[in-house]
């Protein structure tokens, strides 16, 4: 019924400019005294010309399925321009389209020179012909309706408040093979003001980051004008919308692997040095500076779930803070309790001491409730290599001079 009523609301625009230019028409070509003409105009006797004749629309009247680079251009080649009013209708809403006449008065062009896709145009125009008689005309069009489309997923969440270690992430849900489109597409800007850079990391993802951590207080805009960008043949962006998120303090933890510690630093001061159990012999923690992307109060770890086999599976793991997509965590251990501070014996995370349940008041619920997502975790003295860059928000291992050289456009 919407659709309907929709469709009801539009016609009835519709029938009502063309009767607003129906009137203007009768203003100006009422017979002389004399019969030779429209009055007031000098011109030549005979019947008013052919709408068409004096104004011509690019695309043509009827037109369907206008493919991708379609222009849009309304003419009077042999006179001038009044007045022209151009509507596009798309996702159940009717907007304006600006746009300007040259100063010539024989042309008129949209300021957005692409058309939008699954849209339907609603032209209406009046001008003058070369002996000063007016005409009106009234057409429509509609565009290509893509049989494919893509989005963008945005790490972090909307008005979010996340730690100075954030990265910005885009993940496709179709291959991109014009990237530098895409690219143009997405805009991150920041206040205050610094520079921000993409990196692609394939052809479904896509990163920014400044050089160095987030300022505290920093607010992060994510514009991402992807409707109708062609991501692949054939294959358009569906979304115009804005996200946005700000930082919040400053806190980086440092992991010495070796040493079984953890040093936690707000605004570089430190908090407090907590102990700590690492991944043993054969299943060592990565080095390097890790992001905490996700916050569990309880979760369930299954080693068959990131390619181990049957050698764990806990299904009630306190204060679980997510690092890498391989499944790295920093996380609450009640099953070794002399572990922490002692001994390396994880499959990889860092444990720090907890009880079944979890309870704020150990150290591994201590941590849990004064961090954030986007917090960073770096791990030193592991006896494993550097987290790859794409694993999780590991971009901040790459030199500044690699990261600017991932992005697509120049």
């Amino acid at each position: 019924m919407r659709h309907v009523q929709g469709r009801a609301r539009r016609a009835g625009a519709a029938l009502a400019a063309v009767l607003t230019w129906a009137g203007l028409l009768a203003g100006a070509a009422g017979c002389s005294a004399d019969g030779r003409g429209p009055l007031g105009t000098g011109g030549p006797p005979g019947r008013p010309p052919a709408p068409e004749d004096v104004i011509r629309v690019t695309p043509d009247d009827g037109s369907g399925v206008v493919r991708p680079g379609g222009r849009l251009r309304v003419r009077a080649p042999g006179g001038r321009l009044e007045r022209v009013s151009v509507v596009r209708s798309q996702d159940a809403r009717d907007s304006p389209v600006p746009g300007h006449i040259a100063a010539d008065g024989r042309t008129w062009e949209p300021d957005e020179k692409r058309l939008a896709l699954a849209a339907e145009y609603t032209v209406d125009a009046v001008a003058r012909d070369a002996h000063g008689r007016r005409a009106a005309r009234h057409t429509t069009f509609t565009t290509y309706v893509p049989e494919e489309r893509f989005i963008g997923y945005v790490t972090p969440g909307n008005r979010s408040t996340v730690g100075t270690g954030m990265i910005v992430s885009l993940s496709f849900s179709h291959g991109i093979t014009d990237r530098a489109a895409v690219e143009r597409a997405v805009r991150v800007t920041a206040r205050p003001s610094v520079e921000i850079r993409p990196h692609w990391f394939g052809r479904s993802r896509l990163d920014f980051r400044p050089e160095h951590y987030w300022k505290p207080g920093t607010e992060v805009t994510v514009g991402l004008r992807l409707r109708d960008v062609e991501g692949a043949p054939g294959v358009y962006g569906l979304q115009d919308r804005t996200f946005a998120f700000t930082v919040g303090r400053d806190q980086v933890s440092r992991v010495d692997a070796a040493g079984h510690t953890m040093q936690v630093r707000r605004d570089g001061r430190l908090l407090a040095t907590v102990p700590v159990t690492a991944g043993a012999p054969g299943t060592a923690t990565y080095n390097g500076r890790m992001v905490v992307m996700e916050m569990y109060e309880v979760t369930r770890m299954d080693s068959r779930t990131v390619g181990f086999g049957g050698e764990y599976d806990i299904p009630d793991v306190p204060h679980a803070m997510k690092l890498t997509d391989s499944g790295t965590f920093l996380h609450g251990n009640y099953w070794a309790p002399d572990a922490p501070g002692r001994a390396n014996v994880s499959h990889g995370c860092v444990g720090l001491r907890d009880v079944k349940g979890g309870s704020p008041d150990t150290p591994a619920g201590w941590f849990f409730d004064r961090s954030l997502i986007g917090d960073v975790v770096e791990v030193v003295h592991s006896r494993d290599g550097t987290v790859a860059a794409d694993n999780g928000l590991g971009g901040w291992n790459m030199t500044w001079r690699e990261w600017k050289a991932g992005g697509a456009v120049e």
